[in-house]
């Protein structure tokens, strides 16, 4: 579903901010991205999102070079960021409008989309007024309600759960496992690693831009002895 070949991204000629990072997510499964600050997490999704060009290496989104046709590519994924940027001098339901505009969602098909999603987060009798006017968490909710409503096929979520109440983000949780049991999935990075652990298949590590690990959580486990904290704590000892 999203493949990275050997994506490197520089600035100026300086020490990579990400080296060679190759990676494979498939469809059906949560996947972790996880990492210390600096890392290159945040510079890996600008890139897999298409907010960056890479320096080097290509990007696929369900088959797709983002470089060559970025149109098509990004009509597979929608984009949750880590901070809830948006625009604020209009309302939530026209927020709505404009993201089911972009994504061709038929107006019936929308409505019911809406309705659903912004009842499930306790946010339907607030799409009238102004987003200036939303708390944190509110708009946060909002972004993932516009991310959910072109049902795509991959998630991206840069720690979506920054700024939600516990009920929302079991919430969220639920929605992400129901998206994956039906062929969706899931880019996920955050850094509470003990919801990573509770509900990532796959887990990659990276450091310095470069990636340390990657397997199935069971795996990496199994092989340590250890949990994710004192896996992750050990693998950017350095950092």
């Amino acid at each position: 579903m999203l493949v990275l070949e050997n994506v490197t991204k520089s600035y100026d000629g300086k020490e990579n901010a990400v080296d060679r990072l190759s990676l494979t997510v498939k469809a059906g499964e949560i996947f972790g991205f996880i990492g210390p600050n600096g890392a290159g997490k945040t510079t890996t999704i600008k890139m897999i999102t298409g907010i960056s060009a890479p320096t080097s290496g290509r990007i696929l989104i369900n088959g797709i070079d983002l470089a060559a046709s970025p149109v098509e590519a990004k009509l597979n994924f929608t984009y949750v960021p880590d901070h809830p940027e948006i625009f604020s001098s209009i309302r939530g339901i026209d927020y709505l409008n404009f993201i089911a505009d972009m994504y061709e969602i038929p107006v019936a098909q929308r409505r019911a989309r809406v309705e659903k999603y912004a009842k499930t987060f306790a946010l339907y009798d607030e799409l009238d007024r102004l987003i200036s006017v939303y708390s944190h968490g509110m708009k946060q909710k909002l972004l993932i309600c516009g991310a959910l409503l072109p049902n795509p096929r991959l998630f991206i979520l840069d720690e979506p759960l920054v700024g939600l109440d516990p009920l929302a983000a079991k919430k969220l949780k639920d929605i992400m496992r129901e998206h994956c049991r039906q062929g969706g999935t899931v880019f996920f990075s955050s850094h509470l690693l003990d919801v990573v652990e509770n509900i990532c298949d796959r887990v990659a590590v990276i450091n310095k831009g470069r990636l340390v690990a990657c397997d199935r959580l069971e795996t990496i486990k199994e092989e340590s002895g250890h949990n994710l904290e004192q896996i992750f704590l050990e693998l950017t000892k350095d950092a």
